[in-house]
């Protein structure tokens, strides 16, 4: 239960917390709230609370009692009782701080003086409906069965003013000439109030107007004969009056002209289906739209709810429509737009349900829109359009008047039509989705198996008419285990058709809007869904579907319009779950195979293409980049930023459709190979480097297999250094060991040379000195052979690290610094970030502090700027450590405490443990 309570006093006093009431406890705990609730706002003493309940005769212990009292009530109303934030102390007193709008008097309030408004303003028949709206907030006579003199006084008030607000609205019902319909309300009110001059004068005229001339006499007589016998008096001179016209048949007696439609007792439907028993979530959704269509204002209340099938657009809009019901008096109209589609047909129908003659509905659809409108002109009415396809099918079926609220669902959002509010639904919350689950296939069986409930649920992607079907399958078969049913669902191939359960089907319901598509858009629908991944761009849309990206881009756009996609940031697209293995189903029923293959094939070498355009804008002049033999006349990205600026929101969409093409034996090897070897830029850029490994790992094994030993090494080389840079030594240097022979055997020199000085950085603390200098030595010899200036200073670059990791301070120094003349010289960045920080490093070893702390804040800057975050930490710790050997602790203490930030963020338990041992030598340091 979520959401402030609401309050009752018009009747028996009773509270909910959304639709579940709460127990309130005795008649006397009752009175105490209902003193409170009255007093909302305002501070009530404790001996002012036992007077209103006990007057002068309070029990021994009657303000123990009254904390009994409120304690419980706190108990109920309260989120948390130990912090009141509703029932309040204040001194010796006590604060209710209710929303007046939560208590129904303070509403039967405001719909009073808004009556009394529109009747200043002339307007009779919105009067007439706020009054009506005002009587139906009552359920029985005010503070019901409660005791004390202050509910017994309250009472009488309010029923008084029940009784005035009935009065009023009568009367301006019959200023309406709405008489006939008076008569029976008016008839009971007299013989519930038969001293009341008021309603006595009303009726007579009510079947003065009506012609029954002699009954509104017999009414005067018997009036004139109670208060003679009860009080001693005769009728008053209103009274008297008013039966002196209606002997002389006065003429000014006579009922004013009303519009034919109006009649004297128009019908009142009441179409909505059923409500849904075990409907559950939204509440917020619910409170929200609650407002917006009993509100009401200068503009019509039109809400639209949208959102895939199966979402439960329906469900809440008839949910939502019962709980506002009592707010529309005159009634309340419901179609389900994908039954009865033509307007023409469902305006004849609602000018039936409002009492028009079949023979008066005029043909032409536009005049029985215009009827429609007049005929609701002056009426309170709810409508309910469900399931509407556009706007088209929605104008003509929408009134003209404030007075109506009008509830629209659709998949789509119909362009062109006035909202006060759109929803567009989204999937339940886990909780809900549970509690779903628990209301159909029982509470007892989701709380014996938690784990296997949470995964029928997310199989179902929390969908509302998924988790019912899956719960009703299990309520037909109480022999079944909730983990059967998981089980059954994990399977992606068989999920679809394991939802269904009698007529309800989740393939079904997405099958209504894929049939409203034209040709192109649902081979998009259906060849988009194809890539795993967490969503697509426009450029892999553009990919896939083989179009150019502005109209790949309207496909997007069009299929997000209709409710099959959803956009989830500005250039990003997704399905849902359930609604991509719909679209795959129809993909292989429609697209065969090799349309299939094709599709992901060209989203593969898309891919290549852009990582290769990263490699050549972030690192221009080095070679890998040159695996992809075709180069675009036009670069991907106009600069390193932009490059890198993609490389972060395309990542995840890159890496899953590389793990695709693994997992299917058809796909191109060659591809996948090529493709791991250039993200290794995510390495340059600390980016998802885990992740990059175990995909390198997984190529190798898979290039290994197939005997191509060249795509074999490219991926032990990516992987080799995604290893290191996750601290993984060991396996970094057993990596090296295999692949630096199968460079030798295939004679891959571009690789050979970084390997070798990869393989010397990565040995720099095992105690074989000579040999890491021999292979540095190599390294550069083979480097200056290839005749690439950037290979060479890359290669230049890592062995200044390895030299600088040995303690060769001014060596490394030197190093470092070529590579950057030639990075600089080249508009390498990534190259550049790598040589400050070498350089810091060097200087920070020949203890040249400040230079080193302006080149470690360079490197940091840097970083930042390219969004390498994985990378920070490190940068930070060796910040804490050159501010330690500085003297300055505060300082060393804040990068520290940063640097643990960063890399539990990161998720980089390597980085964080580097950290957190910097942290607590720093603690330890200060004696803290």
């Amino acid at each position: 239960m979520t959401g402030a309570p609401r309050f009752s006093v018009l009747g028996p006093v009773r509270a909910w917390r959304g639709d579940t009431e709460l127990d309130l406890g005795s008649p006397q705990q009752r009175a105490t709230l209902a003193v409170l609730l009255l007093k909302a706002g305002h501070a009530v003493p404790a001996d002012e609370l036992v007077q209103a309940l006990w007057e002068g005769d309070p029990p021994t212990r009657a303000v123990g009692t009254l904390r009994t009292y409120v304690s419980r009530l706190r108990r109920e109303l309260e989120f948390d009782r130990s912090h009141p934030e509703l029932l309040v102390s204040a001194g010796d007193s006590y604060v209710l701080r209710a929303d007046p709008a939560s208590i129904d008097a303070n509403v039967f309030e405001e719909r009073l003086a808004a009556a009394e408004r529109a009747r200043a303003d002339g307007d009779s028949v919105t009067a007439v409906a706020l009054l009506r709206a005002a009587g139906e907030l009552w359920s029985g006579p005010a503070l019901s069965g409660l005791p004390g003199p202050f509910a017994s006084a309250q009472r009488s008030r309010l029923d008084e003013r029940r009784l005035g607000a009935t009065e009023a609205r009568l009367e301006l019902s019959l200023e309406l000439g709405r008489h006939a319909a008076c008569v029976g309300e008016l008839t009971a009110l007299t013989a519930d109030h038969p001293l009341r001059e008021s309603v006595r004068e009303l009726l007579m005229l009510a079947l003065y107007r009506c012609g029954r001339q002699a009954e509104a006499l017999g009414a005067y007589a018997e009036a004139r004969r109670v208060l003679s016998e009860e009080l001693g008096v005769e009728p008053g001179p209103e009274l008297r009056d008013l039966h002196r016209r209606i002997l002389q048949a006065d003429p000014g007696l006579a009922a004013p002209s009303v519009p034919p439609e109006a009649g004297e007792a128009r019908p009142r439907p009441a179409q909505l289906p059923s409500d849904i028993p075990d409907f559950t979530g939204r509440e917020e959704t619910l409170a929200l739209l609650r407002d917006d269509l009993v509100d009401g204002g200068e503009v019509m209340a039109t809400v639209l709810l949208s959102g895939i099938g199966g979402v439960g657009k329906s469900a809440l809009a008839i949910h939502l429509a019962h709980s506002v019901r009592s707010q529309f008096p005159d009634g309340q109209l419901y179609v389900d737009l994908r039954a009865t589609s033509d307007p023409a047909e469902v305006l004849a129908g609602f000018l039936r349900a409002l009492g028009q003659a079949e023979s008066a509905i005029p043909e032409a659809v536009e005049e029985r829109a215009a009827q429609f409108r007049s005929r609701v002109a002056d009426q309170r009415l709810l409508i309910v359009l469900d399931d509407a396809r556009d706007a088209a099918q929605l104008r003509p079926l929408l009134p003209g008047t404030p007075s109506c609220a009008v509830l629209i669902t659709s998949r789509s959002w119909p362009a062109g039509i006035p909202l006060v509010r759109h929803v567009a639904l989204d999937a339940l919350p886990l909780d809900d989705a549970l509690t779903l689950l628990a209301r159909i296939a029982g509470e007892a069986r989701v709380a014996d198996e938690p784990v296997a409930a949470h995964q029928v649920v997310t199989a179902c992607g929390f969908l509302p008419l998924a988790v019912r079907i899956a719960a009703s399958r299990l309520a037909m078969r109480p022999a079944w285990r909730l983990s059967r049913l998981a089980e059954r669902l994990s399977r992606e191939r068989r999920r679809l058709a394991e939802l269904q359960v009698g007529d309800l089907a989740v393939a079904a319901s997405f099958r209504i809007g894929y049939d409203q598509l034209d040709a192109g858009t649902a081979r998009a629908f259906r060849l988009l869904a194809l890539p795993d991944g967490p969503g697509l761009s426009p450029g892999a849309a553009a990919a896939v579907l083989d179009l150019p990206p502005d109209d790949a881009e309207d496909l997007l756009e069009s299929l997000t319009d209709l409710g099959l996609l959803q956009c989830t940031r500005p250039g990003h697209f997704r399905y849902h779950e359930l609604l991509r293995l719909f679209a795959r189903s129809l993909a292989e029923e429609e697209e065969g195979a090799s349309g299939r293959r094709a599709a992901l094939d060209r989203l593969l070498d898309s891919y290549l293409a852009d990582v290769a355009d990263l490699y050549r804008v972030i690192r221009p002049g080095y070679p890998f980049a040159d695996l992809v033999s075709s180069v675009r006349e036009t670069p991907a990205f106009a600069d390193p930023l932009t490059g890198v600026e993609w490389i972060h929101a395309e990542r995840p969409a890159i890496m899953a459709a590389a793990t695709q093409a693994l997992d299917d034996p058809d796909a191109p090897l060659e591809r996948v190979t090529a493709l791991t070897h250039v993200l290794i830029q995510m390495i340059d850029l600390g980016l998802g480097v885990p992740e990059l490994g175990a995909l390198a790992e997984r190529t190798a094994t898979a290039a290994r297999g197939a005997g191509f030993t060249l795509g074999e090494v490219r991926a032990r080389y990516t992987h080799f250094w995604a290893l290191y840079e996750t601290g993984r030594s060991d396996e970094a240097r057993a990596e090296m060991e295999r692949l630096i022979p199968l460079c030798r055997e295939t004679g891959q020199r571009v690789m050979l040379a970084p390997a070798l000085a990869g393989r010397a950085l990565a040995n720099i603390d095992q105690g074989r000195d000579a040999e890491v200098m021999s292979w540095c030595d190599e390294a550069i010899a083979l480097a200056s052979g290839l005749g690439n200036l950037s290979s060479a200073a890359f290669v230049g670059s890592v062995v200044g690290h390895a030299h600088v990791a040995m303690g060769l301070f001014e060596r490394g120094l030197r190093e470092a610094e070529e590579s950057m003349a030639v990075f600089q010289r080249l508009g390498d960045l990534v190259g550049q970030v790598h040589m400050v920080y070498v350089r810091a490093e060097a200087l920070f070893g020949l203890h040249h502090l400040e230079e080193a702390l302006a080149a470690y804040q360079e490197c940091l800057t840097l970083l930042r700027m390219l969004g390498a975050r994985e990378r920070v930490p490190s940068a930070l710790v060796r910040l804490a450590q050159l501010h330690m050997a500085a003297d300055r602790p505060e300082e060393a203490l804040a990068m520290a405490e940063e640097a643990v930030h960063v890399a539990e963020e990161v998720g980089l338990e390597a980085n964080r443990e580097s950290a957190l041992a910097m942290l607590r030598k720093l603690v330890s340091a200060r004696g803290l």
